[in-house]
């Protein structure tokens, strides 16, 4: 009688991984070309062309490359999404984004676009694939403008913290200066703290540098992605207050013709271009406590 071991029974076969197949790759394109092309050329004309969003050109160049190398060379498992949870968020999102486009309203046009192409991909791809380009997906909203609504919320306390923290340090040294809500009376001259100058802009371009410069470093880190990303808030704001405190300053002695032409755009310049720094000072002095090595994922 003939014995065969039991290894010789069991025939082990290796997952095979689904490629997307190219009716769905077409079908996707066109969705994606017939949403964003229209909805893209309006944000590059009235958000981009702006203080406020100038940042989103530089944000979807790196976005772009941040998902080609998420994804190149990776051969990552799709299929069909579940349909009872990706149909309703693709109908949601796509009746959003059409009242938005025939009221004009840009800000929730451009998240409803983006919320269906997310939809429409977890659809036809399913989660794995939208798990392995997580960060791009998150990054690339940067390109958007915030609702102005949102713009109101964030910006108001800000706007009123940094004139009550102006007036609080100025009139310690001296200053004829005193406030009333986000206006600055400092000697003949009123200042008022508009959003720019309240930190948004810096706050949202900041934020996505960092976010972008933390995916490169501590990618594999989720702390340090976290607490270096984070720091950026606090940094824009702090950056801002310093930034609208010498703006008053240059205003009481100079005059405001030269506190608002040149020197308005050198300071703002120059003050994100501290808060960059400063970022870039706090990853090298926190670094060691995340328990980094050197080697980098490349």
């Amino acid at each position: 009688m003939k014995f065969e071991s039991p290894s010789s029974l069991v025939q082990v076969t290796a997952p095979v991984s689904r490629r997307i197949s190219a009716p769905a790759n077409l079908i996707f394109a066109l969705g994606c070309a017939v949403l964003v092309l229209p909805t893209m050329f309006d944000v590059a004309r009235d958000s981009w062309s702006s203080e406020q969003g100038g940042h989103g050109p530089l944000v979807l160049a790196t976005g772009a490359w941040a998902l080609w190398r998420e994804l190149k060379g990776k051969t990552i498992e799709t299929r069909p999404g579940n349909w009872l949870i990706g149909m309703p968020l693709l109908a949601l999102t796509l009746g959003l984004f059409i009242v938005a486009r025939v009221t004009g309203v840009i800000e929730v046009e451009g998240f409803a676009m983006y919320g269906a192409l997310i939809a429409g991909a977890y659809v036809l791809f399913g989660a794995a694939l939208l798990r392995a380009a997580w960060f791009p997906l998150v990054y690339l909203a940067f390109t958007l403008p915030p609702p102005d609504t949102v713009v109101a919320a964030v910006t108001q306390p800000i706007k009123i913290a940094i004139s009550s923290w102006t007036v609080s340090v100025l009139s310690l040294l001296g200053y004829p200066i005193a406030s009333s809500g986000v206006t600055i009376q400092i000697g003949q001259y009123q200042v008022l703290i508009a959003a720019a100058c309240a930190g948004l802009n810096s706050i949202v371009t900041l934020s996505a540098l960092c976010l972008f410069y933390v995916y490169l470093r501590h990618r594999s880190n989720p702390i340090a992605f976290v607490v270096i990303a984070l720091a950026a808030i606090p940094v824009a704001i702090i950056s801002n207050f310093v930034r609208v405190m010498l703006l008053v300053l240059i205003t009481y002695h100079f005059g405001d013709s030269v506190a608002q032409g040149f020197i308005h755009d050198f300071a703002g310049l120059t003050m994100f271009a501290v808060a960059l720094a400063v970022i870039f000072g706090v990853d090298s002095l926190a670094t060691p406590l995340f328990g980094e090595t050197k080697n980098r994922q490349p």
